[in-house]
């Protein structure tokens, strides 16, 4: 067990997790900027690498832990690495815990007694932990208050994120100007001092100036820390093509991955492969691929509209056809093109770097 705690270990852990999920991870755990007042739950929030000790064998493990607000937490763990990042899709394991004096310990949901899993935040050289400069750590207790594992905080990136537009594409917004954009109310779009797109509670959305057809479109997106709103109302809005079909953008961070849940095509009766969700505060990233409905004469539809999309990286929908307009898409389907929508669900999302390439059909 003493091999758990060594340096070497830790070192051997990280190149296997970033050799299994084939992209960049920072071991740290800097807060994101945007956590509120009291950052504490922002802290312990988030994403966790290490490994678990069976039968005095060392195997590699993830952990997601959810804020639900004044202090609460849920937790998932993961054989393997994370949903699409080394994950082996076997069953997950729940827990449910709070913060105390200066940890936060969660139990299993189904009544096991281990392990237990205690998270504590510290700042630099043991000072308090203050948002943007704070690490947390993770150990998973097993009988006796035995150590059973040890993880670190992880802060994956999208392998797309900052994806540059290749020649010939349609910058929608770059950080410079918003002129592509307008509200529902037809305003001008609001676009923050640090030259982030928001979409303004009470705006309506965004639609763009210009209708498309088939495209493929890349769009990244930052969510809001809410750690005490549940469901759909926990920072929801919407990338709705041609403002009929709409890929959900929602924190359900460690939750199932539904239809109606990031990812997700809402209302195709088909959920995503997996969940691909990163905390909210993280930047994440949309790579769709989208083709348009045809209509032919009198204009009856003669195919469904498709959508192809990858979700920080990964697919997790491969070319999936699209029968009616997502319920709430401020479009009807027709044969006219119509323009991308960012919906308006009355929480503050931020965008950038959104871009668009015309497909032939």
């Amino acid at each position: 067990m003493a091999a758990l705690l060594r340096p070497s270990t830790r070192f051997w852990l990280r190149s296997v997790l970033c050799a299994s999920i084939g992209a960049w991870v920072a071991i740290a755990a800097t807060a994101a900027a945007g956590a509120g007042d009291d950052p504490g739950d922002a802290l312990i929030q988030g994403e966790y690498v290490g490994s678990l000790e069976r039968d005095g064998e060392l195997e590699l493990h993830a952990i997601q832990v959810i804020a639900r607000g004044k202090g609460k937490f849920d937790a998932v763990l993961y054989r393997g690495g994370f949903p699409g990042w080394g994950w082996d899709r076997g069953a997950k394991v729940q827990f449910h815990g709070k913060t105390e004096a200066e940890s936060t310990k969660l139990t299993r949901t189904d009544g096991s007694p281990s392990p237990i899993l205690s998270v504590m935040a510290s700042g630099p050289a043991g000072e308090k932990p203050e948002a943007g400069k704070a690490t947390a750590d993770l150990l998973a207790i097993g009988a006796q208050g035995k150590i059973i594992g040890r993880f670190e905080r992880v802060i994956r990136k999208s392998p797309t994120l900052g994806a540059r537009p290749p020649e010939g594409a349609l910058v929608l917004f770059d950080g410079a100007s918003a002129e592509r954009f307008r509200t529902a109310k037809g305003q001008a779009a609001t676009v923050t001092a640090d030259r982030l797109l928001r979409v303004e509670p009470g705006s309506g959305g965004l639609f763009i100036t210009t209708p498309h057809e088939s495209c493929r479109l890349h769009v990244e997106f930052r969510l809001p820390f809410e750690p005490e709103h549940e469901g759909q109302g926990r920072a929801n809005s919407g990338c709705y093509l041609q403002g009929r079909y709409e890929v959900q953008i929602l924190d359900s961070f460690g939750l199932e991955g539904k239809e109606n849940e990031c990812g997700g095509v809402y209302s195709s009766g088909k959920d995503p492969d997996q969940n691909l969700c990163f905390p909210p505060l993280a930047w994440q990233t949309y790579d769709i691929d989208f083709t348009a409905a045809t209509y032919g004469a009198g204009g009856k539809k003669t195919s469904n509209a498709k959508l192809t999309v990858r979700h920080n990286g990964v697919l997790v929908y491969d070319s999936i056809q699209i029968d009616h307009a997502t319920t709430a898409a401020p479009k009807p389907e027709g044969p006219e093109p119509q323009p991308l929508y960012l919906q308006d669900h009355g929480h503050e999302v931020h965008f950038r770097n959104l871009w668009m390439v015309s497909v032939k059909k």
